[in-house]
């Protein structure tokens, strides 16, 4: 059996990972330029596709017979050939972005949705949310609700981001300001690069339930392996996919004083998780062209935590990466969401008389305890994780994997 999936310009794609863990079937990716796509369907060496953009809705002229779904939603993202040769076409987006709903914990029924965006998923996620009994309203940039009267509606108890808004490499934006809704209750982004949006990480600051669109991609190949196969998959399979790829994508980053040891335990977590380990200061030190000592005597601390934030808002940006951060980059609130947006942040504590002092600016020129005494705070609300590194390393990276696990 030789699956696939078919589109113009695919770059990297987690389907071919997910697939494996699916079915006893090869999965290849498939780029066909527009003029290309009528021959690749009727005479392709393949027996079931996926189909992402910019083929959605062009390889419907194509198909012999649409599933109920397709035909309502207009567009298509799993074709099966059949044994007799005719084509038959579903979507299975529908699908994983209800899996998405129920996973998240949020209830549309009787409320008030608004769906930021008209495209394809814009689509599914209005038929979906009407099914569930939300009353949806769409907002796009020029219709009859759009961005200038969002006043009329912050009654809105659920937003559903289905724009590209925030999508990596552009993070660090939101489609609108998730504030003005005081009755949110959750926001869900079919975005999953990076883990945690820009409208994610807002949302999430306001206490309300958010999640990306991670889960929405296991679900829907889920079910396009269904029709695959012909068989039933059970849907727990979507959570172990799941599962494996956040632990893939998710950075570990590293905070605490100056000298807690956050070079050694990402050397070590990187030999343990495969990750790649990468160092806040060495990236400063690249971008700035000079040593950091250099720097605070050139320019000032201002001028370093102008270098930190733009390294780290490189390195943020990244996934699967273990970031051993600067001990002072929390005194930038401006930080945080950089190192969220795809981490689980691990503030490392170590007793101060065991933290060196030697090439490091800042604590050879106060003293430790008072510039623990005025980061302690800042580096609780940073932290997702407290972790004592006094004893043995492997205790300290067995209370990380613990937590990442």
């Amino acid at each position: 059996m030789k699956c696939g999936l078919l589109g113009r310009k695919l770059g990297h794609s987690y389907s071919p990972q997910i697939h494996s863990h699916l079915g006893n079937y090869s999965y290849a990716l498939f780029e066909k330029e527009p003029e290309e796509l009528e021959d690749f369907l009727k005479n392709g060496d393949w027996t079931g596709i996926n189909v992402t953009i910019p083929y959605k809705k062009e390889v419907i002229p194509f198909l012999d017979q649409l599933s109920p779904v397709a035909k309502r939603l207009g567009a298509v993202n799993t074709i099966v050939r059949r044994p007799d040769g005719t084509l038959f076409g579903h979507n299975t987006d529908y699908f994983g972005f209800r899996s998405m709903v129920g996973r998240s914990g949020i209830a549309p029924a009787g409320k008030k949705c608004l769906i930021l965006g008209t495209g394809g998923a814009s689509a599914t996620a209005q038929a979906a949310m009407e099914e569930m009994g939300a009353n949806v309203v769409v907002i796009s940039r020029g219709g009859e609700n759009n961005y200038d009267n969002l006043h009329l509606h912050t009654d809105a108890a659920v937003i559903v981001n289905t724009t590209p808004v925030g999508m990596y490499p552009n993070t660090g934006v939101a489609p609108l300001d998730v504030t003005r809704f005081p009755n949110l209750e959750g926001v869900l982004d079919v975005v999953y690069n990076p883990a945690r949006t820009q409208i994610l990480l807002d949302a999430e600051s306001m206490g309300v339930k958010t999640m990306n669109g991670l889960w929405m991609l296991v679900g829907q190949a889920k079910e396009a392996a269904e029709y695959f196969t012909g068989t039933k998959i059970d849907d727990a399979v979507i959570g172990k996919i799941h599962l494996l790829l956040r632990r893939q994508m998710e950075n570990i980053v590293l905070i605490g004083m100056p000298g807690c040891g956050k070079s050694t335990v990402g050397a070590a977590l990187a030999d343990k998780t495969g990750k790649t380990v990468v160092d806040a200061d060495e990236e400063i030190i690249r971008l700035a062209g000079k040593p950091i000592p250099a720097i605070f005597a050139g320019d000032g601390e201002d001028a370093f935590r102008d270098w930190e934030t733009k390294a780290l808002e490189g390195l943020g940006k990244r996934s699967g990466l273990i970031i051993a951060t600067g001990g002072g980059c929390v005194t930038k609130q401006r930080n945080y969401p950089l190192l969220h947006q795809n981490g689980t942040i691990f503030w490392l504590q170590r007793e101060l008389e065991k933290l060196p002092t030697d090439g490091r600016p800042l604590s050879q020129a106060n003293k430790l305890s008072d510039m623990y005494e005025t980061r302690r705070s800042l580096y609780a609300a940073f932290a997702d994780a407290v972790i004592d590194n006094d004893g043995q390393l492997e205790d300290t990276l067995a209370q990380i994997m613990e937590v990442t696990l």
